[in-house]
């Protein structure tokens, strides 16, 4: 199981890993972003300032089969063995795609990941999944690859714009709703406005926490993990369709949306209160715009969700709640009130 740190000193923390690691050589992966924003504030650290560093496009659009074979040419062009280190600092794109490569390369290097997003912190560099997109599929080819450790600082997340943190914000939304009313009612009631950071840390590693406990209960997603994936059988649907109209939207957004028809299944399938039902929708429709799609790409989203890798015997599975920290894992919906769930999206929310 992978240490998660929640570190109020970076160089001091990064110098404490790095000395408890035996490695021969260390490499460290950023983006074009990353490396020119949060580099800087690690490279104080003299091991972190020596080392190699490989730079690859950012946008979750290079989180592709290009990208990962550049990491592993450089990797292999510049004397990585298997007893090296890679550190992926980056947002949920490098940390899904750098622990890939390290998973992968000389069948398997140690890494560590350094969040610098919201939704890097809460979501893809904690639980050990890793991947790339594939065949215009989100995270089609991957592995399950926890990082050695993942170091969580929020002073990443002050330089976030506003849809980078929402972007985030909404799988602590989505922590809330499988855990407790009183987690789901602090998410809710959070100011994303006027952002208070020294709060947003305490519900950052609280939201963290939820997945871990999660995660150790079930690595491999057999069972209760599958509760993470509220939200995402529709809302990785609505960020393929995204991507393939040329305008992505962030990931989180179309979880947000995603958590939205999943609830309103919720209250048909299993009972969930339609009056938190309609706090969520509320939160969700003032906090996130909308993407524009109409009823002539439901087709399109349905055999998305098709194609989920959650999915057993052509069914489309979801996780769905019969109230907050309730779950309901392995349910399925009819193609009409997928259709139904979608229709309700677009009229509560004003998609």
């Amino acid at each position: 199981m992978q240490k998660v740190i929640k570190s109020s000193n970076l160089n001091k923390d990064l110098a404490y890993i790095l000395g408890r690691l035996a490695f021969d050589k260390l490499f460290i992966l950023t983006d074009e972003n990353t490396d020119r924003l949060c580099y800087p504030l690690i490279k104080e650290n003299e091991q972190a300032g020596k080392a190699d560093k490989i730079i690859i496009k950012a946008g979750d659009g290079n989180k592709n089969i290009d990208s990962l074979s550049s990491i592993w040419k450089y990797l292999s062009e510049n004397g990585a063995t298997r007893h090296s280190l890679l550190v992926n600092l980056g947002g949920g794109m490098l940390t899904d795609i750098g622990g890939f490569a390290a998973a992968t390369f000389k069948r398997g290097i140690k890494c560590i990941n350094i969040p610098t997003t919201l939704l890097g912190a809460v979501d893809a560099a904690v639980g050990g999944k890793t991947g790339i997109n594939f065949n215009g599929l989100k995270n089609e080819i991957g592995a399950f690859a926890p990082a050695e450790t993942v170091l969580i600082d929020s002073v990443f997340f002050r330089s976030l714009d506003r849809r980078n943190f929402l972007s985030g914000y909404a799988e602590m939304i989505k922590h809330g709703l499988i855990d407790s009313d009183k987690e789901w009612n602090a998410t809710l009631s959070f100011d994303t406005e006027e952002i208070d950071y020294d709060g947003l840390k305490q519900l950052v590693v609280d939201s963290v926490a939820i997945k871990e406990r999660i995660v150790e209960k079930d690595p491999f997603e057999k069972g209760i993990r599958k509760a993470l994936n509220l939200g995402h059988t529709a809302g990785h649907a609505f960020e393929s369709l995204s991507h393939e109209a040329g305008k992505p939207v962030p990931h989180g957004y179309a979880v947000a949306w995603g958590i939205i028809c999943e609830l309103y299944l919720s209250q048909k399938y299993c009972g969930f209160p339609k009056e938190k039902l309609y706090r969520t929708v509320y939160f969700i429709r003032d906090n996130y715009e909308g993407f524009f799609f109409d009823c002539g790409h439901y087709e399109q989203l349905y055999e998305y969700m098709k194609h989920d890798k959650k999915n057993e015997s052509g069914a489309v599975n979801f996780t769905f709640l019969s109230d907050v920290g309730k779950i309901e894992i392995n349910r399925t919906a009819t193609k009409e009130d997928i259709f139904d769930s979608i229709d309700f999206l677009r009229e509560s929310v004003g998609l």
